[in-house]
């Protein structure tokens, strides 16, 4: 098939008759399609030029509307975007939903959720220790880890009875645990020791209850620094 330029050129017009089919790729879409030659100069003659260069009127009226050229804020790709999505200034733009779940995981300053016992490990941690701690921070890792101390490159999560059992259901479960699986990976790779510990048979919070958990994450660290 011979697609002629879009728009055609005058050589172009010449070869063919009124009635004959003209193949033209649509300026929006790219997709090849035919339009008879004295359609075509209807077109041009009044000055409807965006129907003749598109193979539809869906095309037409995409073509029509301005678009804005803006940077993905999770991977710095520049896409376009339509006025109606620019409105709010104050938002971040992403190329897609995996760059903006990414950058909203990394960046979260509300609804994180910490458990009592989290809290009191927490507070335990400052009052016995004087070296960073991070608690609950997303970027070592690109995602949440309970504590981190950096100068020993030793991690903890705390994982209740929801990382071992399908309370919300199996499939919630499965997200959960492949969640914390790519936490392990992600340590891996990174030099990290990362210390899993099972809080699920504590059901209800008390510091006495609590206790043997601080006394597991104490002893490992003293351990670490050689105490």
């Amino acid at each position: 098939m011979n697609v002629v330029s879009n728009p055609p050129t005058l050589e172009e017009y010449h070869q063919y008759k009124s009635r004959d089919l003209m193949s033209l790729e649509c300026c929006h879409c790219h997709r090849v399609f035919s339009k008879k030659k004295h359609r075509l100069m209807d077109d041009i003659k009044s000055d409807n030029r965006a129907s003749g260069h598109h193979c539809s009127r869906k095309c037409s009226h995409a073509a029509s509307i301005k678009r804005e050229n803006i940077i993905c804020k999770e991977c710095g790709k520049s896409v376009s975007k339509i006025p109606s999505a620019l409105k709010n200034k104050s938002r971040n733009f992403f190329c897609c939903s995996s760059c903006s779940t990414s950058f909203n995981n990394k960046n979260k300053t509300y609804g994180i959720r910490v458990s009592k016992l989290e809290m009191y490990l927490q507070k335990m941690l400052k009052e016995n220790y004087t070296f960073e701690i991070d608690l609950n921070k997303h970027d070592t890792i690109n995602s949440e880890l309970d504590i981190y101390i950096p100068s020993l490159k030793l991690a903890f999560e705390l994982n209740g009875i929801f990382h071992y059992e399908p309370i919300y259901g199996n499939e919630r479960l499965k997200k959960i645990q492949n969640n914390d699986d790519r936490k392990f990976q992600a340590c891996l790779e990174r030099g990290i020791e990362l210390c899993i510990i099972d809080s699920s048979s504590q059901k209800r919070f008390t510091e006495e209850t609590s206790n043997k958990y601080w006394l597991i994450v104490k002893n490992i660290i003293d351990k670490k620094r050689g105490n």
